[in-house]
């Protein structure tokens, strides 16, 4: 049984193991099979040594783009957990939050791309969906707290990193007049 509940309220009645979903404004969670052999997806043991080296944090984008705002003076901290979505670069003084997406994660192109997914459709759909539905509801929540929020695709950063890098500090230079 799904409950649905704030933030902060918890359910006497709800199992110490299962986390309480959260209430979503404007649109209900899409929900996610779990990716198992029981449920009716498959991998081979080539894909799944190849999805265990898929970095969630720290990756080469991410790291370049880390780099360049710090040579360019900008003082950052890395996924901090007290802000929604544990943006991969954010300094609270600025109220700016930066999120370096992957494009098959994230959902980049989703409308040619989701045709491209030819195994697990059932999974991977519905999961890739959920991300962006995520991306929106943290972009939210973090406007809601008066955060900037830039958000760039992995291959924006690696073809285009002066452009990423000038978007950023032109914000800054902003709010630092103010």
């Amino acid at each position: 049984m799904v409950r649905t509940l704030r933030t902060n309220q918890v359910d006497e009645a709800m199992p110490k193991t299962q986390k309480p979903v959260r209430a979503y404004a404007f649109e209900a969670p899409i929900a996610v099979p779990r990716f198992e052999e029981a449920a009716g997806f498959y991998t081979t043991p080539q894909r799944s040594a190849a999805m265990a080296r898929v970095k969630g944090a720290d990756t080469r984008p991410e790291v370049k783009f880390r780099k360049a705002l710090w040579r360019a003076g900008l003082r950052f901290r890395v996924h901090p957990k007290k802000l929604p979505g544990k943006p991969d670069i954010s300094n609270q003084r600025l109220r700016l939050a930066i999120f370096i997406d992957g494009e098959f994660w994230h959902g980049h192109d989703w409308a040619t791309k989701q045709q491209a997914i030819k195994t697990n459709r059932g999974f991977w759909l519905p999961k890739i969906e959920r991300n962006m539905q995520r991306d929106r509801h943290v972009n939210a929540r973090l406007h809601a707290m008066n955060f900037r929020v830039f958000r760039f695709w992995a291959h924006e950063i690696d073809r285009e990193l002066g452009r990423c890098l000038a978007e950023v500090l032109g914000y800054v230079r902003q709010a630092l007049r103010y």
